[in-house]
């Protein structure tokens, strides 16, 4: 081999150790934040809109940002995510959560993608929901994948069993509490909410 193939190759080497120890970083860190996350209800978002929420009061359907910039909307409206379809906006729950069961009965689905944060932003604002409060308005995660089916809109994106949906504008009231999480920052920022 040239002295450049040589030097070719160490370089891929260490890159790839470079990617393998970034992966299992973030693998740490997406452990320790759904030990926070878990058995309750969430809502996430970057911190600009965050900041929109607080001055709205509410976490809003459809809140002015352009598509683009929201997840799964690449396909248009006939793809637009499920929650978005009816009028909702999309929760998290974590309730009896196990990432490796999960995994196994939905390996396509991209929740990792958000947790601890977004990976694209490398932070994310997590609020808690008092699932109490928005009971009368909230579709669980089982009960949505049931009237997806029965909706016949299974072009739309859903995250099966884990994403809820809470009908109509959630109101700032039933925020239980807020944190920021980032890269390469191991704590939990708590916000005022």
């Amino acid at each position: 081999m040239t002295e450049d193939e040589l030097t070719n190759i160490e370089w891929a080497r260490q890159r790839e150790a470079l990617f393998a120890k970034e992966a299992a970083e973030l693998e740490l860190e997406r452990k320790r934040v759904l030990t926070e996350l878990n058995g309750r209800l969430w809502h996430t978002t970057h911190p600009d809109r965050f900041t929109s929420i607080l001055t709205s009061h509410a976490i809003l359907p459809e809140p002015s940002i352009p598509d683009g910039e929201r997840s799964f909307t690449g396909g248009g409206k006939e793809h637009y995510p499920y929650v978005r379809t009816l009028g909702g906006v999309s929760l998290f729950d974590f309730d009896q959560f196990d990432p490796d069961t999960y995994h196994d009965k939905c390996p396509g689905c991209t929740w990792a993608e958000f947790v601890p944060y977004r990976i694209k932003w490398g932070c994310s604002v997590w609020i808690e929901i008092d699932r109490a409060q928005v009971a009368p308005r909230l579709i669980s995660g089982l009960d949505l994948v049931a009237k997806q089916w029965s909706d016949e809109a299974l072009g739309h994106m859903i995250m099966p069993y884990i994403e809820a949906a809470y009908l109509g504008p959630l109101p700032r009231t039933a925020f239980k509490r807020a944190f920021l999480v980032r890269k390469d920052d191991s704590q939990f920022h708590p916000l005022e909410c």
